[in-house]
């Protein structure tokens, strides 16, 4: 199905990248909740955007990856738009599943206390900035694969 956003994207991918920057600002104002002291806000609105992102990986993400990537990639590895999506789906694996170890501390006893981390601040913006990265390394994979078509 022909994308809405005028480019060789089709309609998954397109809305993949609008909900991608959406839950990317959405992010950043939940970083300015927890500036502004307020965790449970701060909580709801992270834990929101983490779970819908597994939702938009696993339903758009994953499938469009191994499908357009995957079978090119050990031939093609080096080739721009190869490298950008397979750096844009392992930096983007690494800031969901390091998200979700967040949540399990934050929010539930699972995680052994030897296996907590105490300076929350400092993990916290380690994974807003993964994260962010990925966002911009994802929208770089969007523009070459359907904008500046390769």
């Amino acid at each position: 199905m022909k994308g809405f956003l005028g480019t060789q994207a089709g309609f998954g991918a397109d809305i993949t990248l609008l909900l991608q920057i959406v839950m990317g600002v959405s992010l950043i104002a939940g970083a300015f909740l927890a500036r502004a002291k307020r965790y449970a806000a701060h909580g709801i609105c992270q834990t929101t955007v983490l779970l819908l992102n597994l939702v938009v990986v696993a339903s758009f993400m994953w499938p469009s990856f191994s499908l357009q990537v995957l079978p090119g990639l050990p031939k093609h590895f080096s080739r721009q738009h190869y490298f950008l999506a397979a750096l844009h789906g392992a930096l983007g694996g690494i800031a969901e599943l390091f998200g979700l170890y967040i949540l399990l501390v934050a929010g539930t006893n699972i995680v052994p206390e030897a296996w907590r981390f105490r300076r929350w601040k400092l993990w916290m913006r380690i994974e807003l900035a993964l994260w962010l990265f990925a966002l911009v390394i994802g929208i770089g994979t969007y523009l070459i694969w359907y904008v500046f078509i390769r």
